[in-house]
């Protein structure tokens, strides 16, 4: 068999041929949105998968055809090959997951897992982000720009909530799913009543660093609807501060963020960033306390983050903080510049980019201090440009843009 016979067979496997990952409606569920949905991992809650006529191939054929395959398919919707390989059979997941490598080092978005690694450290991931007005979501897709067919790869989505004294940002991996005890759900942010503080929550550790003590808890939901498959806790990842602009001056807004998941060493020579390998499956409930309702309520105590029992805040070495590039007065225009590359086309408050904030005393490279991490701005209406690279993810740089979307009154 011809390697491009090998590869039209893998493109058809998602219409079941053979005994490929049967799975009834959810196969058909998801068959609908491989072109515009990175596909989830298997549901941990799905009956083991037969093995069928592909998972008897010698090794060695298997580990040479995914190989060949990971090599030609680099940009989606192509990649999608890749991901039918991972769901063929368990013998064919274990060799893909073990060939396909993370964002940092390949540069490449394949696996739901990639969204919470960090990303490459030359060039940048080049993402944009289109606002839906009426509905109040924001969907970040790959790519440069949008495309003409409007078949773009969409990898995050997160629904604007307005509460009382707070706005949140829910974060899912689909469009049509932003319940927190969704399997789906990524995580979510939230601000202060100006405004002006942001907190970036993660639905997992992205390390195996320390826990403080769960702060208050405030939302009750009934223990039956929680899946004991959804993670116990939300781990509070960053900090966006934007400062209060109390003289009304003109300019652009000015933040920090620091990234208390991911180590100032980070960025020094030889350092690196958290990155996990998988989402979690289940949480030892030991190894988080948390004071449980009265007998007679049938209710357990969760923090406003939704369905967790207590929002945690990671704690490690001392945090990466990020801080807006300042831009300059160009005096022709009469409005502050910043280079963007040609990135962004439309003048907007909201944009911004981000630089690693050090002191001299930390050693970091003059290059690395100078080089932009994050930036974010406008190409047209409802319509921006989103690029980030190491040691940010795309969930992290996905949460710091929609700050931006929150009215700050106090800022401006």
């Amino acid at each position: 068999m011809s390697f491009k016979s090998i590869v039209r067979e893998l493109r058809e496997m998602k219409d079941g041929i053979g005994n490929i990952s049967r799975r009834g409606g959810e196969r058909k569920h998801w068959s609908n949105r491989t072109r515009s949905h990175i596909v989830p991992d298997v549901a941990l809650s799905d009956p083991p998968i037969k093995q069928g006529q592909w998972a008897n191939l010698p090794p060695e054929l298997l580990l040479d055809i995914i190989h060949r395959v990971e090599e030609s398919e680099a940009s989606w919707p192509a990649r999608s090959v890749i991901v039918f390989c991972a769901s063929v059979c368990k013998s064919w997941r274990e060799i893909t997951k073990e060939i396909v490598k993370t964002p940092e080092e390949c540069g490449r978005l394949t696996f739901p897992i990639s969204l919470k690694q960090p990303g490459p450290r030359e060039s940048p991931i080049q993402c944009f982000i289109k606002r839906d007005r009426a509905n109040s979501v924001f969907r970040l897709y790959f790519g440069m720009t949008p495309s003409e067919d409007e078949r773009d790869k969409l990898l995050l989505a997160a629904k604007k909530i307005r509460r009382a004294t707070s706005t949140d940002f829910v974060i899912s991996l689909v469009t049509y799913d932003f319940s927190r005890a969704s399997k789906t759900y990524a995580g979510k942010l939230r601000s202060n009543f100006l405004g002006t503080k942001f907190s970036i929550y993660d639905s997992q550790p992205p390390s195996d660093a320390a826990i403080q003590q769960p702060g208050r808890l405030s939302r009750r939901f009934h223990e039956k609807q929680v899946s004991p498959r959804v993670p116990a806790c939300n781990y509070r990842v960053a900090t966006i501060s934007y400062e209060l602009n109390v003289l009304r001056t003109r300019g652009p807004r000015r933040m920090h963020c620091v990234m208390h998941s991911i180590p100032l060493s980070s960025i020094q020579e030889g350092g690196t960033a958290p990155t996990p390998k998988s989402f979690p499956q289940s949480f030892d409930d030991k190894s988080f306390s948390a004071p449980l309702s009265k007998a007679k309520k049938s209710a357990t105590d969760i923090s406003s983050s939704g369905f967790s029992r207590s929002a945690v805040t990671v704690t490690s070495q001392e945090p990466l903080v990020l801080k807006n590039k300042a831009p300059r007065w160009h005096e022709q225009l009469q409005c502050w510049c910043l280079n963007f590359k040609g990135r962004v086309t439309v003048a907007s408050v909201k944009n911004f980019q981000l630089v690693a904030a050090v002191d001299p005393s930390h050693n970091v490279p003059v290059a690395e201090q100078e080089r932009v991490i994050l930036q974010f701005g406008k190409i047209g209406k409802d319509i921006f440009t989103m690029d980030y690279r190491y040691p940010l993810s795309a969930f992290q740089a996905f949460a710091i843009c929609l700050s931006s979307f929150d009215t700050k009154p106090a800022c401006e």
